[in-house]
């Protein structure tokens, strides 16, 4: 078997995470994207956190957080905290209906998951899952 170029991997890579996106706007009709559900969940893992720590974590730019925070604030997905004993330090925090939102997004999330990935067994999906964090260390 001829071994792939790098742009080819990376052209099937792209075609599938694309094809795993539209599909995911499709089935999760909430005007929200995979970063805010990854915003949600750190945060419903987490509790509060400095906005500068999430990007950290979820490999985000500092303007990237702030816009996904903002969406989030204005949905009342979120909140912006204030810490009272140094009010220069804010935090970001999940609300009741944000909880409900990343509940929702996880259930669709993993009926989107069983659908895609129907054609592979359960060893190979292990299989990918291992892949996937050893490329991503």
């Amino acid at each position: 078997m001829e071994e792939k170029t790098i742009f080819e991997i990376i052209h099937n890579m792209d075609t599938f995470t694309n094809k795993l996106i539209i599909q995911w706007n499709k089935s999760f009709n909430e005007d929200l994207g995979v970063s805010h559900v990854l915003v949600l969940s750190h945060l419903k893992q987490n509790g509060k956190s400095r906005p500068s720590d999430i990007a950290k974590v979820l490999g985000l730019t500092p303007p990237t957080l702030s816009y996904l925070s903002d969406k989030l604030v204005g949905k009342n997905l979120a909140v912006r905290v204030v810490d009272e004993s140094d009010r220069r330090n804010s935090y970001l925090d999940i609300t009741d209906d944000g909880s409900e939102v990343l509940g929702r997004a996880s259930m669709e999330g993993q009926k989107l998951r069983r659908a895609l990935f129907e054609k592979l067994t359960a060893q190979d999906r292990e299989k990918l899952a291992e892949i996937f964090e050893k490329l991503n260390r």
